[in-house]
């Protein structure tokens, strides 16, 4: 369940898992023009080091560009909303055994996108994306053509929501699994898990890390926006503590 500041638990026990867009960084046009601010990183390596490295990054993006935005910063990596989980740097990359989309349905979306201009493709490992913050007339119209795509294959595949953008992915893994998965390995082990998300799919992570003794924050609810986020963090690793 979502916490408010004041309730976290204690920060010498605490493990801090964040999203990334929308959390730690601002939504941008595209997903390759955000911008990490220059602070942003001194202050994630300070909370890191003051966690005993129980800093981990629990986002949708691929695990390439997780480490091309903040390298060597977090301890564990998920990516895929837990479809690629990397426990400690310099570490292998673990992949639940899960289906891929047939290229079939990846050429449909690309060419769904060609008709909007402004929409983007965004390809996962499993599956893709289709961005449409460019083009917002497009969503509606969109979600129904993949709904048709998936429909066969339900089963396997889910429709997922995001920000102006709709998620094709296969069933078995989210960000709640992902956030269970980290917590399992040193030196998040025994520590009580602090998520902090923006999105709709941050609410699997925010129940998984209050199941397992923690809790969470909604960007919106508790800190307005992600400059709101990262004031937080700053003051957070001045003062050693919340």
């Amino acid at each position: 369940m979502p916490i408010a500041p004041g309730g976290l638990p204690d920060f010498s026990r605490a493990a801090l898992l964040l999203d990334l867009d929308g959390t730690l960084i601002d939504i941008a046009p595209t997903p390759d023009s955000v911008v990490v601010p220059p602070a942003l990183p001194l202050t994630l390596t300070r909370l890191r080091d003051l966690l005993g490295g129980a800093l981990a990054v629990i986002s949708g993006r691929v695990i390439g560009q997780i480490d091309h935005l903040l390298p060597g910063i977090p301890t564990a990596v998920s990516g895929e909303h837990g479809g690629a989980i990397r426990h400690h740097k310099g570490g292998q990359i673990e992949r639940p055994d899960l289906p891929s989309v047939p290229d079939a349905w990846r050429d449909a979306g690309q060419a769904l996108i060609a008709r909007y201009p402004g929409a983007l493709f965004e390809p996962k490992t499993r599956g893709f994306v289709l961005h449409f913050r460019g083009a917002p007339e497009a969503g509606p119209i969109l979600r129904a053509a993949l709904e048709e795509m998936l429909a066969p294959a339900s089963d396997r595949f889910q429709l997922m929501e995001a920000r102006m953008a709709w998620e094709i992915r296969p069933r078995g893994a989210d960000k709640g699994s992902a956030v269970r998965a980290v917590m399992r390995e040193a030196p998040f082990a025994g520590r009580l898990p602090v998520m902090i998300g923006d999105d709709v799919t941050d609410h699997e992570a925010i129940d998984a890390a209050s199941a397992l003794g923690g809790g969470g924050m909604l960007v919106p609810d508790v800190f307005g926006d992600a400059p709101g986020v990262r004031a937080w963090l700053a003051e957070v690793a001045e003062k050693g503590g919340w």
